[in-house]
């Protein structure tokens, strides 16, 4: 095993590679964006790479494929769980097709049960359709210490963990995630996935990295707003970025507020903070007033 620096640093994990000939490298998304994007990125020999894996936060399609092309990783896999399942819930494998690998989370871990549910009711909603996700077996933990009432929500009787996170099931039980049940953004009535926004924006070719988060509105309830980061050397404005959305996506999911940003906000092991990013724009966006609004 080798560890390239103390924390996290681009430069030093891709010298490490080169120097140590490293087959494997794990990490989380930004991680991999950041190397991806530095721009001495091409001068390290990356040859000896072949596998890994990315977990943590949802994992960017065109990113997937980035690390699998350019990084020389032809069987990275995702890893998908929570700390609450010890952690791992799903995983891809490297026998899975690019596709399934950098499309999927993979299937359930061995001697691990999961299910697809409606988020209102509990019942398992057909093949292909979004709903929470659901784990069962000998990897869910038997309670938060001392806290009963945080356990009681996130384990069911049945012994369910709950994770709030939102996705697909196929007929190969190839799990999609579409989200958090919390970032869910209802706007005019209408249930809004950032994960699906943020999947097209990936798809701009100036597009580094991109959030999109809902933010507080007077009239719908509640607004998108995306914060990108651009690659290095572009310029874009918010209007430029619109007019890419439309026609492509419907005209509801088009951000109503964009935030060019040169990082997000996280936690020292790369997740994004997506609560932070609301706090900060709620305020920037002076929509104090409509985050104090009762809604049923």
């Amino acid at each position: 095993m080798v560890i390239p620096a103390e924390y996290f640093d681009p430069i030093s994990t891709l010298m490490a590679i080169e120097k140590e000939r490293c087959t494997a490298v794990h990490g989380v998304p930004t991680m991999f964006i950041a190397e991806l994007e530095h721009p001495d990125f091409e001068k390290f020999d990356l040859s000896s790479l072949r596998t890994g894996i990315m977990a943590g936060s949802p994992c960017p399609i065109e990113f997937m494929k980035k690390v699998s092309n350019l990084m020389n990783m032809k069987e990275v896999v995702i890893t998908y769980g929570q700390t609450e399942a010890s952690p791992g819930i799903t995983m891809s494998s490297t026998d899975d097709s690019l596709e399934q690998r950098v499309s999927t989370v993979g299937q359930p871990m061995p001697h691990t049960e999961v299910k697809i549910v409606d988020p209102k009711t509990c019942k398992i909603v057909p093949r292909g359709e979004t709903g929470e996700i659901c784990a069962r077996g000998y990897a869910i933990m038997r309670c938060y210490y001392n806290n009963p009432t945080a356990t009681d929500k996130a384990v069911d009787e049945e012994r369910w963990l709950h994770t709030e996170d939102l996705g697909t099931l196929d007929e190969e039980d190839y799990c999609k995630i579409t989200g958090r049940l919390k970032d869910m953004v209802i706007r005019g009535g209408e249930n809004i996935y950032p994960r699906e926004i943020e999947e097209f924006l990936y798809t701009h070719p100036d597009i580094s990295d991109v959030q999109v988060i809902g933010v507080p509105d007077v009239k719908y309830g509640e607004e998108l707003m995306a914060w990108i980061k651009l690659k290095e050397g572009t310029n874009r404005t918010p209007e430029e970025i619109k007019e890419f959305c439309k026609g492509r996506i419907a005209h509801f999911k088009v951000p109503r507020y964009i935030k060019f940003v040169d990082s997000f906000p996280m936690t020292v092991s790369g997740k994004i903070q997506k609560y932070k990013m609301r706090e900060i724009s709620t305020k920037e966006l002076g929509l104090k007033d409509a985050a104090k609004i009762d809604t049923a």
